[in-house]
């Protein structure tokens, strides 16, 4: 069992961090741009760019705690690979949709999805409980994404872009 929680750490920060990250960005976008494709583009070129940053971090945060177990090059790739996947799942449905508040809406529900799964897996390995880890996840990812869709909408409303 302790092997497979080795890179759980590095796991989880890309999983979590994406899942924050660009369901606050999915949700500012979304009121303040109001284009599927364009929120689609976006979210992809920051996506990738924050899961080259996030793989870099895991690296170097390894190397500098000394391993504990983990080679810094597998936590890097644990972590981007994570990170990539989530952006992907989330940024899908504003390719499929025209509108840009139900693709937001399936783009959520994936993230519950997401969340969800990772957390009934470390709760079953861990022995711990599901409904407090999955409750963390939720409030934190949900959180930043309404207070970031707010921004989006005082933005839009300052700038002036499609009001």
């Amino acid at each position: 069992m302790k092997k497979r929680l080795v890179y759980a750490g590095a796991f989880v920060l890309g999983l979590n961090d994406a899942l924050v990250e660009l369901t606050g960005m999915l949700a500012g976008l979304t009121l303040a741009l109001q284009n599927t494709k364009l929120i689609a583009l976006t979210g992809l070129v920051a996506g990738i760019a924050a899961s080259l940053s996030m793989a870099a971090s895991s690296y170097l945060s390894s190397k500098e705690d000394g391993h504990h177990g983990k080679e810094p090059g597998k936590a890097a790739l644990y972590t981007g690979i994570a990170y990539i996947i989530t952006v992907l799942l989330l940024v899908f449905p504003f390719f499929l949709f025209s509108v840009a508040a139900a693709a937001f809406g399936v783009s959520l529900s994936i993230a519950v999805l997401i969340i969800g799964a990772y957390c009934k897996y470390m709760s079953n390995i861990k022995k711990t409980s599901f409904w407090r880890r999955f409750g963390l996840m939720i409030t934190i990812s949900f959180g930043v994404a309404l207070i970031s869709f707010f921004v989006g909408w005082v933005l839009r409303q300052v700038i002036g872009v499609g009001v």
